[in-house]
């Protein structure tokens, strides 16, 4: 028996799920969860590895790994990598060769259909560039289908949305936000107007941030610090990592701790989740003026959606519900998976094109 094949080349994750005509279930890419980080890892010997491998190793090399490379496909400056350029798109496509790889291992077979998915908002040139990708990895057949597409079809399939509904996808995941309005119709899911979104706003930046706040709380010790001796690197790596559970507590708590451990300093700085909603009050703010500008060009009023569909880690952060109620005064929809909905629904789709 066949399976379908979703694929979400994230900026900070990449994930994959399969429709296995009677269930969708996510692949287990990581070590020790169903997603792995973004990251690719050229040996001297001109070996790649990605995922939870390539990051063991960039902890030792980290001149050799590629992170948040997906920002800059489209980019004819190449990543250098022990000093070999790399373009975004041949990173991307190393990722995409070892999903595929694994699924087919993990399920005894190739898959009878894939469904990769992209940011809403981009423009043609990356449009392009990202069909390029499939080309160079033999997936001319593949569909591609944006985000919000993909989150709003898992969301029909699981809360049974009525033809003619009008949902905002709010997308704000690792690295970009995208605001989409689709309309359930009898056929599928149909975008109304256009997306509108922000390239360069995600949790890298909310992480980067709350650095730059336990920086401040140091005096600029971490300023000082020279990232590219190898104890400094590991060190700001493991501070990064620390930032990122403090982001992810503060979703569900109201303080945290972050514990500091580099050269010269070993303490603890207190974050609470209202210091870090100042931090984040204006790129939230900016979010909800692509949100809007999205119910403009669809030319529907708030009052007419019947809810606005969070998707993306990020958007568990509890400001950002509360702004948009506030904003739009609309029913929230957050997903029981809001950072793999859009992988799911991939793979629900990729099941539709196999005629599951």
């Amino acid at each position: 028996m066949g399976y379908g094949l979703g694929i979400d080349l994230g900026t900070t994750f990449t994930a994959a799920a399969v429709d296995l005509a009677n269930r969708i279930e996510m692949l287990a890419l990581g070590d020790r969860s169903v997603v792995a980080p973004a990251i690719v890892f050229v040996s001297e010997d001109g070996v790649v590895t990605t995922g939870d491998a390539a990051a063991r190793r960039a902890v030792r090399e980290p001149s050799r790994a590629a992170r948040d490379f997906k920002r800059r496909l489209g980019d004819p400056t190449p990543l250098m990598l022990g000093g070999t350029p790399h373009s975004a798109i041949a990173l991307l496509g190393y990722v995409l060769q070892d999903v595929l790889k694994q699924a087919t291992e993990e399920e005894g077979e190739q898959p009878d259909h894939v469904v990769l998915t992209r940011p809403a908002n981009w423009g043609p040139y990356r449009q392009e560039s990202f069909n390029e990708l499939l080309r160079l990895d033999g997936l001319d057949c593949a569909q591609v289908v944006t985000e919000p597409e993909a989150a709003a079809a898992y969301y029909a399939m699981q809360r049974h949305m009525a033809d003619g509904d009008v949902v905002a996808v709010y997308d704000l995941g690792g690295g970009t936000f995208d605001a989409t309005v689709v309309c359930k119709q009898p056929g599928g899911i149909s975008i109304l107007g256009n997306s509108e979104g922000l390239e360069r706003l995600g949790g890298i930046d909310f992480d980067q941030a709350i650095m730059a706040h336990v920086d401040y709380m140091l005096d600029g010790a971490i300023t000082e610090l020279n990232p590219h001796e190898p104890q400094v690197a590991l060190a700001l790596r493991r501070l990064r990592h620390d930032c990122v559970e403090a982001k992810e507590v503060l979703s569900v708590d109201t303080e945290t701790t972050i514990p500091v451990y580099v050269p010269h300093e070993h303490c603890e700085v207190k974050l609470t989740r209202d210091e870090l909603e100042d931090m984040l009050r204006v790129p939230i703010e900016s979010t909800i003026v692509a949100l809007r500008g999205a119910l403009r060009s669809a030319q529907v009023e708030p009052n007419e959606l019947t809810a606005v569909l969070l998707i993306g880690g990020s958007s568990r952060i509890p400001l950002v519900a509360r702004t948009i109620s506030a904003e739009l005064g609309r029913p929230i929809a957050v997903d029981a998976h809001p950072k793999y909905a859009v992988t799911l629904g991939a793979a629900a789709l990729a099941g539709l094109q196999a005629g599951y």
